[in-house]
């Protein structure tokens, strides 16, 4: 068998809850031109002359809430870890090496590609940890690793897997940390996916709009790289599974920075559900693989305040796959299949 180093990719976290570190990882990634697809200029006057000023600060006390959560660890490094040490015991018996970064911060891609460079490999398998490709997670993970190893004089076997928001070890973990739950306890039921702008996903189609395809009810050969087409697909496999009716759930989006993103707003769901006279929502949250501030603080804390004050009781959330293993289960076929 080849030399194979494998290169686990997640989002990445501040070095600390501290406002300068905060304010380098804001700033890092939302510089990133596929995050934030602006003109360079424009780009740079909105990042750091308005969103890093103005939110470090704030951002800085939620990423120490989220530290506390993790018992003074942030919670996505601690599953991330997880992951990679469970994955690597799966490969003790071959020529392969499992290696973890983060995109923005530390662990750098940098410094990790840095020593798989010296391992000499033959192969290098390029995995980001984002289950439906978007151009600002498994896009920018991919660009930057292949920008570093084109800097090489030797440049080994390169391979990169854009998605597996359809593999059935990903599905399952999900559905298995849905049983903890019992579905018929909640009045609605929202799958929350991270946010994009919507001209990101207009990008996916030659001179065409998201909206001319039929992504919320299929997923074709044009739009099969579609964020939201596989969104919508990631749950529909999620519910036939549970058995959860499309009447009794919402596909949403969260975390955004302005109007022009993809509708509708996970926020803006939870309060219209209040006002229907909902009292408890299950929440999953099936774009991330691993708990973090979008799950634990935004959906767990914010989306609770939010219901609270329209008259709702109770938001629950049904936890990431982290490092369940069929989840472990998933990464390792997706490897073994490549190679």
């Amino acid at each position: 068998m080849k030399k194979t180093g494998v290169l686990l990719v997640q989002l990445g976290t501040p070095d600390s809850p501290a406002t300068g570190d905060v304010r380098r990882y804001l700033s890092e990634f939302l510089n990133d031109p596929r995050v934030i697809d602006l003109p360079w200029l424009s780009r740079k006057l909105l990042v750091n002359g308005v969103i890093v000023p103005f939110r470090a600060p704030k951002s800085a006390k939620v990423y120490k809430e989220l530290r506390e959560l993790g018992g003074g660890k942030s919670p996505l490094m601690t599953h991330t870890e997880n992951v990679q040490r469970l994955l690597q015991e799966r490969f003790k018996a071959d020529e392969i090496t499992v290696e973890m970064a983060m995109r923005y911060q530390n662990p750098s891609m940098d410094s990790v590609l840095a020593r798989m460079k010296k391992a000499n490999y033959d192969r290098i398998v390029i995995l980001p940890l984002f289950p439906q490709y978007a151009s600002a997670s498994t896009g920018s993970a991919v660009e930057k690793a292949l920008r570093i190893i084109n800097k090489w004089w030797v440049i080994p076997e390169v391979i990169a897997i854009s998605q597996f928001y359809d593999h059935e070890g990903y599905i399952d973990s999900i559905v298995d940390r849905a049983k903890a739950f019992n579905l018929k306890e909640y009045d609605h039921i929202l799958f929350s996916y991270h946010g994009l702008p919507e001209r990101q996903v207009d990008k996916v189609y030659d001179n065409d709009l998201c909206q001319n395809h039929s992504c919320e009810a299929e997923l074709t050969e044009d739009n099969k790289f579609c964020y939201k087409a596989t969104s919508y697909a990631t749950t529909r496999l999620i519910a036939k599974r549970l058995g959860i009716e499309e009447k009794d759930y919402t596909v949403c989006f969260q975390s955004r920075l302005d109007k022009k993103w993809l509708t509708p707003f996970s926020d803006k769901v939870v309060e219209e559900q209040a006002k229907k006279g909902a009292k408890k929502l299950l929440v999953f949250s099936p774009a991330f693989v691993a708990d973090c501030l979008e799950t634990l603080i935004e959906i767990g804390d914010e989306y609770q305040e939010i219901f609270e004050e329209h008259g709702g009781e109770k938001v629950e959330l049904v936890p990431s796959s982290n490092d369940h293993v069929r989840f472990v289960d998933c990464l390792e076929d997706l490897i073994r299949k490549r190679i």
